[in-house]
């Protein structure tokens, strides 16, 4: 255990952290990864099962190029090493092809959870009417949530232990649409037992802030029917006890805030149990990267990995002293010996020691 920060956030807060089931899963802890294209493969999300994650969750999967049996699609989908419990999200528009992916998923990669993508806002998933272009249509979402909760509960799998379908959404589609509560009544309806909400417009993206009264809101519309999950915002420890304190949900989905910190997994759980929490030093962030890198190369290769991870060693070096020299040199990074003389140096030449 790293030496405990010398700043006191907040106090104990009893309860905050606890165990949280969804259907017939129980999980120990409510601190998740999300679903992050480009970022949440096997490699991150065993980095941050090792840092403390409770329940992480694959990047989004195309039902359309799963159906037509993708290579690389399946490469998004495989449990990895320390992954005890994991969900698959699936995304698309049309019901037959999401409920034979799911079905598929199931009996070939027995994930604890389906999770279904009614929240991505990027163009070229909501022109193919799916992600956030379903928050338009809750008829839609309604009939793409029943079609997969009614093929699962078919599966040969399920019939020994049900897998809970479950659905993230939006706040709507823009200002002038929020349809959030009609999405949530119809993924309900439909059989979600739970859902996630990232309160935010499609067309907002990731611009303003995230309304976390729309989460708070959602809660309250729920009543412990299903538990409500939050995202948008968490950003640091103190963020995750803000929106668990103020809007009663029953957990928190860090997305962007763990992307070169996965740290804040444990971080959070010590705040939410003690009041403080550990600091992380350079060779903490350091290591963890150098981890991950090795952990891609063996999916992906020597070549592919060590492109991929330059962005994130950007991300795992903000903030250390002598970072952005040490950025410099790691974007132009193209093997692994290449990450180990750049960071030797970085080391030796003390320019690591704290601060």
């Amino acid at each position: 255990m790293n030496e405990l920060s010398a700043i006191e956030t907040c106090g104990t807060e009893s309860g905050l952290y606890r165990p949280v089931s969804i259907g017939s899963v129980t999980l120990p802890g409510n601190i998740f990864l999300a679903p992050v294209a480009g970022y949440s493969d096997r490699s991150f999300r065993s980095i941050c099962v090792d840092w403390g994650a409770d329940f992480t969750y694959t990047e989004m999967v195309s039902s359309e190029a799963y159906v037509r049996n993708s290579v690389k699609t399946e490469k998004l989908i495989a449990r990895t090493h320390n992954e005890r419990r994991y969900a698959v999200q699936i995304f698309g528009a049309n019901p037959d092809f999401m409920a034979e992916t799911a079905v598929r998923i199931i009996e070939r990669y027995h994930p604890e959870c389906i999770d279904i993508n009614a929240g991505c806002p990027m163009p070229k998933i909501t022109k193919t009417g799916a992600g956030s272009a379903l928050m338009r249509k809750p008829e839609k979402l309604y009939a793409v949530v029943k079609a997969v909760t009614e093929a699962v509960g078919k599966t040969e799998a399920v019939k020994r232990t049900a897998v809970p379908v479950t659905v993230k959404i939006r706040s709507g589609w823009s200002q002038a649409e929020l349809t959030w509560k009609e999405a949530a009544a119809a993924a309900v309806d439909a059989g979600a037992v739970a859902l996630t909400i990232h309160p935010r417009t499609c067309a907002q993206c990731y611009s303003g802030t995230a309304d976390w009264d729309i989460l708070a809101q959602l809660v309250q519309m729920m009543r412990g029917r299903i538990p409500v999950f939050g995202s948008g915002d968490l950003f640091s420890p103190q963020a995750a006890y803000d929106m668990l304190s103020s809007t009663k949900c029953a957990g928190v989905m860090f997305a962007r805030g763990a992307m070169g910190n996965p740290f804040i997994f444990r971080q959070t759980r010590e705040l939410l149990q003690t009041g403080t929490y550990s600091k992380i030093t350079p060779a903490d962030k350091i290591g963890t990267a150098k981890k991950e890198l090795m952990l891609l190369c063996e999916e992906v290769g020597e070549h592919v990995a060590c492109r991929e991870m330059r962005k994130r060693f950007a991300a795992y070096t903000k903030g250390i002293a002598g970072g952005a020299k040490l950025r410099e040199q790691l974007v132009q990074a193209s093997s692994i010996q290449d990450y180990e003389r750049i960071l030797e140096n970085y080391f030796v030449s003390g320019a690591a020691a704290d601060r």
